[in-house]
């Protein structure tokens, strides 16, 4: 199986690209991925760029969706919504395919600092993803990141571990089928 794996953040310590690569190890036996949003940057998207042609970057971030079986991504939230980092992929990406991820299974998952885990962004992507292709098979949150997540061992609090594990599991099994 062909993994697409991405954190929807561009920073550098960014939490959720962390989580992700965690939650990778339980897909070791898998072809994995896991993309940078860095090496997709573009210019903020605008229909007067958008008449001059699309960049070669969002042609291939839809080429790695198209190339991968599933996807594995988790969103940062920037003041409730999606990084404008991610945004721009995916608003440049929508204009030449709004079907964006391709009808792809999604384990969607999100993390932060805060008590909420992200789940502003979460439920926003939960209601908005599946229109533009995604099949969201199954979602994650982790609230309190630096309370609840080692940078060594990973998820720490042994129910939010357990809850992961079982999605983890049970995305597994939905994939399989």
């Amino acid at each position: 199986m062909k993994i697409l794996a991405f954190a929807g953040s561009t920073s550098s310590t960014s939490i959720n690209r962390e989580l992700v690569k965690f939650v990778l190890k339980d897909f070791q036996e898998d072809e994995i991925n896991f993309i940078d949003l860095n090496d997709y940057s573009m210019p903020v998207f605008s229909v007067d760029l958008e008449k001059k042609g699309f960049p070669d970057e969002a042609h291939h971030f839809l080429q790695v969706i198209e190339e991968c079986d599933v996807i594995i991504c988790s969103l940062a939230e920037h003041n409730r919504s999606y990084s404008a980092a991610f945004k721009n992929i995916f608003d440049w990406a929508s204009r030449i395919n709004v079907k964006v991820f391709q009808n792809k299974p999604m384990l969607l998952m999100s993390t932060s600092p805060g008590g909420y885990g992200g789940g502003n962004v979460m439920n926003t992507a939960k209601t908005f993803f599946p229109q533009f292709g995604a099949e969201i098979k199954d979602t994650f949150s982790l609230p309190k990141f630096y309370e609840n997540f080692d940078f060594e061992s990973g998820v720490i609090n042994p129910d939010m571990l357990k809850d992961l594990k079982n999605k983890i599991e049970n995305f597994k099994n939905e994939i399989k089928n």
